[in-house]
């Protein structure tokens, strides 16, 4: 019997790992488990994917569309005039206030990379793509700071399970990033200058 033409099988199994871990975790995907969801042979998904890391690397460049899609359609990025702590605030928050399956999977994946070196260069990439949308907005060096405070905020959230608190969000937001106008960072909602002494 010749063997069924099907382009869609590599993509199919992406999904289905992705599955897998927002079900069972990273602990959970296996070859195995990913060809069961994905309802093909086992031999598909290593002819696809030869190791796990190769496959956790794409379920994971697909999870981290996620919140930089989010980010990338927002109309305040490209309005010099717009409240960006504020905009930003309230994005962080329809992205966690929503269905949080989406989020976790993102960040299980990403805090994976922690022990799977071969994930890194792909959870850095996140990093840089926020990063690169924000300094649009700002510089590199205060886009590189807005992502780690937003970084932080979602882990702090969905590591204690505490609701979002959009107006701390706000206001830490603010501290980070000069008015409008103010691109030399005095003016309301900058940090002061260093003291000497």
């Amino acid at each position: 019997m010749p063997r069924r033409h099907d382009p869609e099988r590599r993509q199919r199994i992406i999904d289905a790992a992705i599955r897998v871990v927002a079900r069972a975790g990273i602990a959970g995907l296996s070859h195995r488990s990913v060809a069961a969801e994905a309802d093909v042979p086992l031999g598909s998904t290593t002819y696809h994917f030869t190791t796990l890391d190769d496959l956790m690397v794409a379920a994971l460049r697909q999870a981290n569309e996620g919140f930089a899609r989010v980010l990338a359609a927002h109309p305040a990025l490209s309005d010099p005039e717009a409240d960006l702590p504020g905009e930003l605030a309230r994005v962080l928050g329809a992205w966690l206030g929503g269905d949080r399956t989406g989020v976790e999977l993102e960040y299980e994946l990403y805090l994976a990379a922690l022990r799977r070196p071969a994930l890194r260069p792909v959870a850095a990439e996140w990093a840089e793509g926020v990063g690169a949308l924000l300094a649009a907005r700002t510089d590199p060096v205060t886009a590189r700071a807005l992502v780690a405070v937003l970084d932080g905020i979602c882990l702090q959230v969905l590591l204690t399970d505490t609701p979002y608190d959009e107006a701390y969000a706000r206001e830490v937001l603010t501290r980070l990033l000069p008015a409008p106008g103010t691109r030399d960072g005095s003016g309301p909602g900058s940090l002061p200058p260093p003291t000497a002494g």
